[in-house]
């Protein structure tokens, strides 16, 4: 399970070193455990997110400028998704183009752009991805819809595909009014040795097939035994719509228990049968008695994020119905509230200290580093633009960015020789 910053495996990162010729000389001191806090923000709301990424020697506090001459700039900023002490990209920061990129930090704070996996550039979701182990991992390519994709994340190189033809074709086969089928597009989870990847069944075959055109009602999942690479059985979730919007924000989470809590976002882009689910740790299934419902919160609302952890759920929920087109109020209008909600009872708390806030997009609305909870704060006319500590159900700014553009994300990642 690799999620946030709730994963502590350390990597590899060269970092010189000078020793004198001299045998009379005291060897140097080796240099490890530095820790860098790497930011990054969206500097223009456009289609290829431009931005920008800066390691800082401790976590962000005050007033932070994030445009500076150690920063790096490109694009496909909106979001990232870091695992493993590792920062990974569905963009290219060269280009945007589709895939996964891996950004890395050196001592001197440098952040480059690395290895890159391309793949089809004109189906949303490729690039989607989830990481079994430091040599494993898999991820969702638009010129093989019906099949998964292998890599290597040491080396960032395709390693294979599975082809899951038969799986998909298990409904619909032959139904003319499913015009394009993939398998992993929008949703790759691993839980207790299964790979769990979202089957789409599209009613258009355009640009944004695979999105809010889904044909049944339900949302299938194949599950998939990675030991034997077999698949198992293929579960759904009930009445509800588009299982995420695809980008890096992966819309699900682990609690410390182990439990995986899904977000779906309904039928249209605004909404409508929005749904938190669950899969409890040691099951396989969709959890039937237990689920948060959009339409029950605010009606014409969804659900666009998840962070748990200890029975709780950090999320951020529409104060009304959403909008969208250019004049909507779905993405850079401030109607998103932060609420903890108890797993148990559900029973709801809206978080106080916090603004109403713009849609986190491809960011995630809740991280945890050192210990602390942090929730992305961004207002629409740039006053609050940073990170809040969350402490119970209050919380406080830790830093505004005045200077790079609006939040996108924050990592951190720790050096070893």
């Amino acid at each position: 399970m690799f999620t946030k910053t709730k994963a502590g495996l350390l990597i590899a990162m060269a970092v010189s070193l000078f020793v004198s010729c001299s045998e009379d000389s005291p060897t140097p001191p080796v240099e490890t455990g530095k820790d860098k806090y790497v930011l990054i923000t969206m500097s223009e709301n456009k289609l290829d997110k431009p931005g920008f990424a800066t390691a800082f020697d401790q976590l962000p506090s005050g007033n932070i400028v994030n445009n500076g001459s150690n920063s790096f700039q490109g694009l496909g900023f909106g979001g990232w998704r870091p695992q493993e002490n590792r920062l990974f990209k569905m963009f290219s920061s060269q280009t945007n183009a589709l895939g996964i990129e891996e950004l890395t930090v050196d001592a001197q704070g440098k952040i480059s752009s690395t290895k890159f996996i391309a793949g089809d550039n004109k189906s949303n979701g490729t690039g989607n991805f989830v990481i079994e182990n430091a040599n494993s991992g898999y991820y969702w390519d638009g010129a093989k819809p019906l099949a998964i994709q292998t890599f290597n994340p040491a080396t960032m190189a395709r390693t294979g595909e599975m082809d899951l033809t038969a799986v998909v074709n298990e409904r619909g086969k032959d139904v003319p009014e499913i015009l394009f089928r993939s398998i992993g597009q929008k949703f790759l989870a691993i839980k207790g040795g299964k790979l769990y990847a979202n089957v789409t069944y599209a009613k258009t075959n355009a640009a944004q097939k695979g999105f809010f055109d889904d044909y049944f009602p339900d949302v299938y999942i194949a599950v998939i035994d990675l030991a034997t690479k077999k698949h198992e059985k293929t579960i759904k979730i009930e009445d509800t719509g588009s299982i995420a919007y695809i980008n890096d924000n992966n819309m699900y989470d682990f609690d410390t228990n182990g439990d995986l809590y899904i977000v779906t976002q309904g039928r249209t882009a605004t909404g409508g049968k929005s749904k938190i689910v669950r899969i409890k740790a040691t099951e396989t299934d969709i959890d039937k008695s237990w689920s948060l419902n959009m339409d029950e919160i605010q009606p014409g609302g969804k659900f666009v994020s998840v962070f748990a952890k200890d029975g709780k759920i950090i999320t951020v929920i529409p104060n009304t119905a959403l909008t969208g087109g250019a004049t909507g109020n779905i993405n850079f209008e401030d109607v998103w509230d932060f609420y903890s909600i108890n797993i148990s009872d559900k029973v709801k708390t809206k978080i106080s200290g916090v603004p109403s806030v713009t849609n986190p997009g491809a960011a995630f609305c809740a991280i945890e580093i050192d210990g602390k909870i942090l929730l992305r704060v961004n207002t629409k006319d740039g006053s609050q633009n940073g990170y809040y500590e969350l402490t119970g159900t209050t919380a406080k700014s830790l830093f505004n960015v005045t200077a790079g553009g609006s939040v996108s994300g924050l990592y951190k990642v720790t050096l070893k020789n």
